[in-house]
Parts: structure tokens; sequence; C-alpha cells
């Protein structure tokens, strides 16, 4: 399977660029979620909560896993290695000011229900002091003096995506970050915003989601006002090029006009047996 994904393009973009600085590219483009603010507000009715980041993270994993796969991996000493399952890495506000993050495991199998009650639950324990997964170190990684924090952070790196290990002395799982990350500044007011990858994180892609507007679109000739989302993707070059871009744009595009199917469990798994 990793030779199949490491292609000629790969190996030598993996050799020219430095992870993933040099290799970082950009893409912007806006959804229509009309009905995805329509059905939350419908659910929210009957007391459920729900939010466009768990219609987003829902949509992002099925297009990783179903239309996208040989976006799903990372490089490994020159090889890239291929993700079994599509677990999503998900941005959240902690006491409206500071942000961590949570892992939503095997999310392309789940409803928009289900991530939502994960990310519910996780997000709690954070906020109550109960740090756990990538993150569960960063205060005491923060107090090692500067020059050995950064040779720290290479050891863990090597020790994590190069050997595949855990690191249970700083409570950091194997593969902390998953296949990709998803965060939110629309929150914050902002409508675009060009979010680095993280070097360690070893994610091919972070999707960004910006403020939902009320903007003019043409459809079927005529101009109507539709509440879009506005989307921005930082991809490493040395897996994603523009032909898998447009792939992960075109699939959760078409995604987010279904919310009720991304509030089923995903059915793939099923058909496939």
């Amino acid at each position: 399977m990793e030779e199949r994904y490491t292609t000629a393009w790969r190996k030598l973009a993996i050799a020219v660029y430095k992870q993933p600085v040099d290799s970082r590219i950009y893409g912007i483009f806006d959804a229509d979620v009309t009905d995805i603010v329509d059905y939350i507000e419908k659910e929210r009715k009957k007391g459920r909560r729900l939010t466009i980041t768990h219609f987003v993270t829902a949509a992002v994993a099925r297009t990783l896993y179903e239309d996208a796969p040989d976006v799903n991996c990372f490089v490994r000493r020159g090889h890239v290695v291929f993700r079994d399952n599509a677990d999503v890495f998900v941005t959240v506000s902690i006491k409206g000011k500071d942000m961590t993050g949570l892992i939503v495991r095997n999310a392309q199998d789940l409803g928009v229900g289900e991530i939502s009650e994960i990310i519910r639950k996780k997000a709690e324990q954070k906020r109550s002091g109960e740090e756990s997964g990538a993150f569960a170190s960063k205060g005491i990684l923060s107090k090692i003096p500067w020059p050995f924090r950064r040779m720290l952070f290479v050891l863990i790196k090597f020790w994590i995506f190069d050997l595949g290990f855990a690191f249970p002395f700083l409570k950091i799982p194997a593969d902390p970050f998953g296949s990709i990350m998803v965060t939110n500044i629309g929150s914050f007011g902002l409508s675009y915003g060009m979010v680095a990858l993280f070097p360690i994180g070893k994610i091919p892609a972070v999707i960004t989601m910006g403020k939902i507007e009320d903007k003019p679109v043409v459809i079927n000739g005529e101009i109507k006002i539709r509440k879009m989302l506005p989307l921005t993707g930082t991809f490493d070059h040395r897996i994603v090029d523009g032909a898998q871009a447009g792939v992960l744009n075109q699939g959760l595009i078409s995604r987010l006009k279904d919310p009720k199917k991304l509030d089923s469990p995903n059915p793939h798994e099923t058909e496939s047996e």
C-alpha cells in the first residue's frame, strides 16, 4: 500500500521540500451551507446541540476516506505511509480565548450527532483541566529551556512518527493529530485564514472554517442570497497537488449540501460487506 502511494513526484518532493515549511500551498473556496444552517436551527428546537463544525468534520472525514484516500497519509523516511481511517483533529476554544484540540477517531463512520457528543465530552474534560491527547504535555514542554525544548520536539517527532510508538512519559499517544485538522476561526469573526501546518503533526492538510455570511449566488440563472461558509485549505505539497485539492473541494461541497445524510452514520462499511 505504501509503495502504491509513494509516487515518483512524491519521492522528488520529499527530497526537495523540508517538512512542511517549503511545501505549503493554499486554497480558498466558499461552500453553500444554507440547508445545514436551517437544519441546525430545526434540530436545536428539539434540544440537539449541533454546530457547523460538527458537519464540516463529518464531511471532511468522509471526503478524505472515500474520495481522496491518497491524501490520507504522511511521510516517513522517504516513503508515504497510508492511514486506515480518517481521524480528524478538531480545535476548540477553552474559556473563550485559549485554543486546544481533540481528536475524533474513525470519523468517516460517524454521524454528526455522534461527532457532536464526542467533541462535547472531550471539550468538557479539557475545560475542567483534564487535558489529554496531543496537548496533554504542553504545560510540561513549555517549561523546558528553549535549546533543550527544540531537541525534545525533534525526539518526540522521531519517536512517534518515524518509529510509530506512543510517548507515555509525556502522555502523548501514537499519531496524536490524526489524518487532518479542522479549525474554526469564524467564531472569532474572521472570514479567511492561512493557517500553518503544524510540523510535528504529520498531517497533509488543515481545513479552516470562516464566518458564515449571506452572499449573492447565481442559481439557475437567478441571483439568490445564500449562507456561504468560507473554507481555506493549507496543504503539504509533498502529498497534495492541485488535482487532489480539487477532489477534496468537490467532495466537501457536495456533502455539505446534504445535512440529513451527514447526520446519519456512514453506510460505506456496511455496503462493503
